[in-house]
């Protein structure tokens, strides 16, 4: 593994807005950085820039909540409209709670593409107009795909992408980001079968690279900074066309949290 890896974050991103091309603005900010793609750099991106992108923003004025929204909010101290995206974005409710300290509930939900996550990912930090909100992308993977293939046209470097989210995690304080998309990039490295540095041999062992990726991005990434996308470059890892966020979820079956 090599030792001299770089983390930049991409600098000159503008305000997105729906119908922009990302890979055209992103390929942009690269070469005025002089820092054109090479084979074998990662791109990790917050997803709000997609979400932006292909108006993945709902205003709470056009919501009309129903009966469980409804009943959602007044637990919980929500916006009955907020709530109603919330349902909206998912699959299941698993957790509703407002603790005293707290002005406003949260709602921890399956998302439909089996993400568990606070509000089903629906935010409204960095949606530049009040009374909105942005939800997560409708494929994450296919948006990082159609993505990578205009930077490789333009550039001619096969490169990996990962999407990211932020996630708290279970019995630990504060977020992280996370894969919720990948282009190329394995989403777990398998080393079982392989030896430890004392020679026994490793039983379990599979770092979750996509989400090192991901969680990496936060050291050089802040949410009023305006720089929602960071290059690796130097990392070793092998292109998988089959990579998707998907095979980071764990199987029900496994689950030890619901």
């Amino acid at each position: 593994m090599r030792e001299d890896i770089t983390l930049t974050a991409i600098q000159g991103i503008p305000d997105i807005r729906p119908g922009d091309n990302l890979a055209t603005i992103i390929g942009d900010c690269l070469e005025a950085m002089d820092l054109p793609p090479r084979g074998g750099d990662v791109l990790c991106l917050a997803h709000k820039i997609f979400s932006k992108a292909e108006g993945r923003i709902v205003a709470l004025s056009d919501v009309t909540p129903s009966d469980r929204a409804r009943e959602l909010a007044t637990q919980l101290n929500k916006d009955p409209a907020k709530v109603e995206v919330i349902l909206g974005e998912s699959r299941s409710v698993l957790r509703a709670f407002r603790h005293e300290t707290q002005n406003e509930g949260t709602m921890i939900c399956e998302h439909k593409r089996g993400y568990i996550a606070a509000n089903a990912g629906v935010d409204a930090s960095n949606a530049e107009e009040s009374g909105t909100v942005i939800t997560l992308p409708d494929d994450p993977d296919a948006s990082l795909r159609r993505f990578c293939g205009d930077l490789a046209a333009r550039f001619g470097a096969a490169i990996g992408a990962v999407m990211t989210d932020t996630f708290g995690r279970p019995w630990r304080l504060g977020q992280v980001n996370v894969a919720i998309g990948l282009f190329g990039v394995p989403a777990t490295r398998r080393e079982q079968g392989s030896d430890d540095a004392w020679g026994r041999p490793l039983m379990v062992t599979e770092p979750a690279f996509a989400d090192e990726i991901a969680a990496a991005s936060g050291l050089v990434v802040r949410k009023a900074a305006r720089t929602p996308a960071v290059l690796f470059r130097g990392l070793e890892w092998s292109a998988d066309d089959k990579a998707s966020g998907q095979d980071l979820l764990r199987d029900k079956q496994e689950d030890m949290f619901r």
